[in-house]
Protein backbone atom coordinates (compact mmCIF):
# COMPACT_ATOMS: atom_id res chain seq x y z
CA UNK A 1 0.00 0.00 0.00
CA UNK A 2 1.34 3.35 -0.83
CA UNK A 3 -0.48 6.62 -0.65
CA UNK A 4 0.85 9.19 -3.18
CA UNK A 5 0.07 12.91 -4.16
CA UNK A 6 -1.10 12.52 -7.82
CA UNK A 7 0.89 14.90 -10.12
CA UNK A 8 3.72 14.89 -7.93
CA UNK A 9 5.06 11.69 -7.27
CA UNK A 10 8.17 11.78 -4.78
CA UNK A 11 11.40 9.29 -4.40
CA UNK A 12 11.51 9.53 -1.00
CA UNK A 13 8.82 9.76 2.22
CA UNK A 14 7.56 12.58 3.95
CA UNK A 15 7.40 13.57 7.78
CA UNK A 16 6.58 16.91 9.12
CA UNK A 17 6.95 18.53 6.08
CA UNK A 18 10.41 17.17 5.22
CA UNK A 19 11.78 14.71 2.60
CA UNK A 20 13.14 11.34 4.37
CA UNK A 21 15.12 8.65 2.81
CA UNK A 22 13.07 5.60 3.66
CA UNK A 23 14.73 2.22 2.53
CA UNK A 24 12.50 -0.97 4.68
CA UNK A 25 14.04 -4.16 4.04
CA UNK A 26 13.30 -6.09 0.56
CA UNK A 27 13.88 -1.99 -0.96
CA UNK A 28 10.42 -1.65 -0.89
CA UNK A 29 8.41 1.36 0.17
CA UNK A 30 5.14 0.79 2.04
CA UNK A 31 4.01 4.39 1.74
CA UNK A 32 4.88 7.60 0.15
CA UNK A 33 3.16 10.85 0.35
CA UNK A 34 5.02 13.74 -1.33
CA UNK A 35 5.48 17.27 1.00
CA UNK A 36 5.23 19.39 -2.34
CA UNK A 37 2.64 21.48 -2.93
CA UNK A 38 0.21 20.53 -5.85
CA UNK A 39 -0.45 22.78 -8.56
CA UNK A 40 -3.85 23.25 -8.90
CA UNK A 41 -4.82 21.00 -12.07
CA UNK A 42 -7.06 22.07 -15.48
CA UNK A 43 -9.16 18.67 -14.98
CA UNK A 44 -10.50 17.52 -12.00
CA UNK A 45 -7.93 15.12 -10.29
CA UNK A 46 -7.93 13.63 -6.56
CA UNK A 47 -5.89 15.09 -4.16
CA UNK A 48 -4.58 10.94 -2.91
CA UNK A 49 -4.95 7.60 -3.93
CA UNK A 50 -4.22 4.20 -2.21
CA UNK A 51 -2.23 1.73 -4.12
CA UNK A 52 -2.22 -1.58 -3.72
CA UNK A 53 -0.62 -2.92 -0.63
CA UNK A 54 2.65 -5.25 -1.03
CA UNK A 55 1.97 -8.69 -1.04
CA UNK A 56 5.10 -9.53 1.44
CA UNK A 57 3.81 -7.10 4.04
CA UNK A 58 0.84 -8.57 5.74
CA UNK A 59 2.25 -11.97 5.38
CA UNK A 60 5.75 -11.35 6.99
CA UNK A 61 4.73 -8.61 9.15
CA UNK A 62 0.96 -8.54 10.38
CA UNK A 63 1.19 -12.13 11.88
CA UNK A 64 3.41 -10.16 14.26
CA UNK A 65 1.15 -8.48 15.70
CA UNK A 66 -1.35 -11.53 16.34
CA UNK A 67 -3.73 -9.89 13.92
CA UNK A 68 -5.69 -11.54 11.70
CA UNK A 69 -4.46 -11.14 8.37
CA UNK A 70 -8.01 -11.01 6.66
CA UNK A 71 -9.50 -8.67 9.53
CA UNK A 72 -6.61 -6.18 8.90
CA UNK A 73 -6.75 -5.81 5.32
CA UNK A 74 -10.78 -5.92 5.60
CA UNK A 75 -11.35 -3.36 8.36
CA UNK A 76 -7.39 -1.34 9.13
CA UNK A 77 -6.41 -0.94 5.28
CA UNK A 78 -9.49 -1.75 2.91
CA UNK A 79 -12.06 -0.21 5.41
CA UNK A 80 -10.88 2.26 7.38
CA UNK A 81 -7.86 3.96 6.05
CA UNK A 82 -9.65 3.69 2.09
CA UNK A 83 -12.74 5.54 3.66
CA UNK A 84 -10.16 8.82 4.62
CA UNK A 85 -8.67 8.90 1.72
CA UNK A 86 -12.15 8.87 -0.61
CA UNK A 87 -13.72 11.22 2.09
CA UNK A 88 -10.86 14.18 1.88
CA UNK A 89 -10.93 13.66 -2.03
CA UNK A 90 -14.40 14.37 -1.97
CA UNK A 91 -13.72 17.36 0.71
CA UNK A 92 -10.94 18.71 -1.06
CA UNK A 93 -12.93 19.06 -4.84
CA UNK A 94 -12.99 22.65 -5.66
CA UNK A 95 -11.53 23.64 -2.29
CA UNK A 96 -8.98 26.30 -1.88
CA UNK A 97 -7.27 23.79 0.41
CA UNK A 98 -6.29 21.37 -2.82
CA UNK A 99 -2.58 22.77 -2.82
CA UNK A 100 -1.60 22.57 0.41
CA UNK A 101 0.59 19.90 1.72
CA UNK A 102 -0.95 17.58 4.08
CA UNK A 103 0.78 18.67 6.97
CA UNK A 104 -0.21 22.37 6.46
CA UNK A 105 -3.86 20.75 5.43
CA UNK A 106 -3.85 19.14 9.18
CA UNK A 107 -2.44 22.85 10.97
CA UNK A 108 -4.70 24.56 9.17
CA UNK A 109 -7.81 22.74 9.63
CA UNK A 110 -6.98 22.37 13.39
CA UNK A 111 -8.11 25.54 13.31
CA UNK A 112 -6.54 26.29 16.66
CA UNK A 113 -8.38 23.06 18.22
CA UNK A 114 -11.42 24.05 16.66
CA UNK A 115 -11.11 21.75 13.64
CA UNK A 116 -12.62 22.20 10.48
CA UNK A 117 -14.65 19.75 8.49
CA UNK A 118 -11.45 18.75 6.39
CA UNK A 119 -9.34 17.93 9.43
CA UNK A 120 -10.82 14.23 10.67
CA UNK A 121 -9.64 12.81 7.57
CA UNK A 122 -6.49 14.80 6.44
CA UNK A 123 -5.26 13.60 9.91
CA UNK A 124 -6.15 10.13 9.90
CA UNK A 125 -4.72 9.91 6.62
CA UNK A 126 -1.68 11.38 7.16
CA UNK A 127 -1.77 8.99 10.95
CA UNK A 128 -2.17 5.99 9.28
CA UNK A 129 0.66 6.77 6.51
CA UNK A 130 3.13 7.56 9.10
CA UNK A 131 2.05 4.35 11.51
CA UNK A 132 2.21 1.58 8.27
CA UNK A 133 6.31 3.79 7.81
CA UNK A 134 6.81 3.11 11.30
CA UNK A 135 7.37 -0.27 10.44
CA UNK A 136 9.24 -3.18 8.37
CA UNK A 137 9.15 -6.53 8.63
CA UNK A 138 11.78 -8.13 10.57
CA UNK A 139 12.22 -4.55 12.93
CA UNK A 140 12.30 -4.36 16.83
CA UNK A 141 15.26 -5.06 18.53
CA UNK A 142 17.15 -2.03 19.67
CA UNK A 143 18.14 0.76 18.08
CA UNK A 144 21.74 2.36 17.56
CA UNK A 145 24.06 4.95 18.02
CA UNK A 146 22.51 8.51 18.09
CA UNK A 147 19.22 7.07 18.22
CA UNK A 148 20.02 5.03 21.66
CA UNK A 149 21.73 7.28 23.47
CA UNK A 150 19.10 10.13 22.84
CA UNK A 151 16.79 7.23 24.02
CA UNK A 152 18.77 6.56 26.93
CA UNK A 153 19.08 10.43 28.05
CA UNK A 154 15.58 11.16 27.71
CA UNK A 155 13.81 7.52 29.63
CA UNK A 156 16.60 6.34 31.68
CA UNK A 157 17.29 3.61 29.71
CA UNK A 158 15.93 2.22 26.47
CA UNK A 159 13.93 0.06 28.81
CA UNK A 160 12.53 2.48 30.32
CA UNK A 161 11.11 3.71 27.17
CA UNK A 162 9.67 0.37 26.37
CA UNK A 163 7.53 0.05 29.01
CA UNK A 164 6.27 3.93 28.91
CA UNK A 165 5.26 2.67 25.56
CA UNK A 166 3.52 -0.20 26.45
CA UNK A 167 2.11 1.99 29.66
CA UNK A 168 0.77 4.18 27.26
CA UNK A 169 -0.82 2.09 24.80
CA UNK A 170 -2.82 0.07 28.00
CA UNK A 171 -3.73 3.20 29.52
CA UNK A 172 -5.43 4.91 25.80
CA UNK A 173 -9.32 4.79 26.30
CA UNK A 174 -11.09 4.68 23.21
CA UNK A 175 -9.24 4.40 19.52
CA UNK A 176 -6.44 6.92 19.75
CA UNK A 177 -2.60 7.09 19.22
CA UNK A 178 0.59 6.45 20.96
CA UNK A 179 3.60 8.48 19.92
CA UNK A 180 7.13 8.58 20.48
CA UNK A 181 7.74 13.04 19.50
CA UNK A 182 10.58 14.81 19.79
CA UNK A 183 9.20 18.31 21.78
CA UNK A 184 10.01 21.07 20.08
CA UNK A 185 10.23 23.81 22.97
CA UNK A 186 11.92 21.27 25.72
CA UNK A 187 14.27 19.72 23.05
CA UNK A 188 13.67 15.93 24.48
CA UNK A 189 11.93 12.70 23.49
CA UNK A 190 8.51 11.92 24.90
CA UNK A 191 5.76 9.44 24.72
CA UNK A 192 2.01 10.86 24.21
CA UNK A 193 -1.29 9.67 23.76
CA UNK A 194 -3.50 11.34 21.34
CA UNK A 195 -7.40 10.29 20.75
CA UNK A 196 -9.26 9.96 17.43
CA UNK A 197 -7.23 11.84 14.66
CA UNK A 198 -5.12 14.24 16.57
CA UNK A 199 -1.62 14.27 16.02
CA UNK A 200 1.22 16.45 17.51
CA UNK A 201 1.81 18.02 14.59
CA UNK A 202 -0.76 20.59 15.78
CA UNK A 203 1.53 21.27 18.77
CA UNK A 204 4.26 21.99 16.98
CA UNK A 205 6.07 18.85 17.78
CA UNK A 206 7.67 16.35 15.50
CA UNK A 207 6.33 12.70 15.55
CA UNK A 208 8.98 10.03 15.56
CA UNK A 209 7.23 7.01 16.01
CA UNK A 210 3.43 6.06 15.94
CA UNK A 211 0.99 3.21 16.76
CA UNK A 212 -2.23 2.86 16.04
CA UNK A 213 -4.33 1.64 19.16
CA UNK A 214 -7.54 -0.02 17.66
CA UNK A 215 -6.70 -3.73 19.13
CA UNK A 216 -8.78 -5.09 21.89
CA UNK A 217 -5.70 -6.82 23.66
CA UNK A 218 -3.57 -3.46 23.79
CA UNK A 219 -0.68 -4.47 25.61
CA UNK A 220 0.52 -7.69 23.29
CA UNK A 221 0.04 -5.33 20.17
CA UNK A 222 2.14 -2.94 21.74
CA UNK A 223 4.70 -4.69 22.99
CA UNK A 224 4.90 -7.00 20.06
CA UNK A 225 5.31 -3.40 17.77
CA UNK A 226 8.42 -2.26 19.66
CA UNK A 227 10.01 -5.62 20.20
CA UNK A 228 9.38 -7.34 16.13
CA UNK A 229 7.85 -4.78 14.03
CA UNK A 230 9.32 -1.18 14.77
CA UNK A 231 11.58 0.08 11.71
CA UNK A 232 14.63 1.69 13.82
CA UNK A 233 16.23 2.43 10.34
CA UNK A 234 12.88 5.04 9.87
CA UNK A 235 13.11 6.46 12.90
CA UNK A 236 16.76 7.06 12.97
CA UNK A 237 16.00 8.97 9.68
CA UNK A 238 13.51 10.58 11.33
CA UNK A 239 15.43 11.38 13.71
CA UNK A 240 18.12 12.83 11.36
CA UNK A 241 16.01 15.26 9.69
CA UNK A 242 14.24 16.85 13.13
CA UNK A 243 17.85 17.70 14.56
CA UNK A 244 17.61 19.74 11.72
CA UNK A 245 15.08 21.77 13.26
CA UNK A 246 15.78 21.33 16.76
CA UNK A 247 19.24 21.36 18.03
CA UNK A 248 19.50 18.99 20.49
CA UNK A 249 23.30 19.72 21.69
CA UNK A 250 22.40 22.96 22.41
CA UNK A 251 22.22 23.76 26.62
CA UNK A 252 18.65 24.72 27.60
CA UNK A 253 18.14 28.46 28.28
CA UNK A 254 16.33 28.81 31.81
CA UNK A 255 13.27 31.24 31.59
CA UNK A 256 13.42 34.36 33.37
Amino acid sequence: MRFQLLLSPSPSSSCCGYQIPFQPSNGVLLLRSSPMKIPKPHTKKNFLSLEELPKFWPITALRRLRISFKRTLELHWGEHHRHYVDSLNKQLTNSPLYGYTMEELIKVTYNNGNPLPEFNNAAQVWNHDFFWESMQPDGGNLPCGGLLQQIEKDFGSFSNFRDEFVHSAMTLFGSGWVWLILKTNERRLSVVRTSNAICPLVWGDIPIICLDMWEVDKRTYAINFIDHLVSWHAVTSRMMRAEAFVNLGEPKIPVA
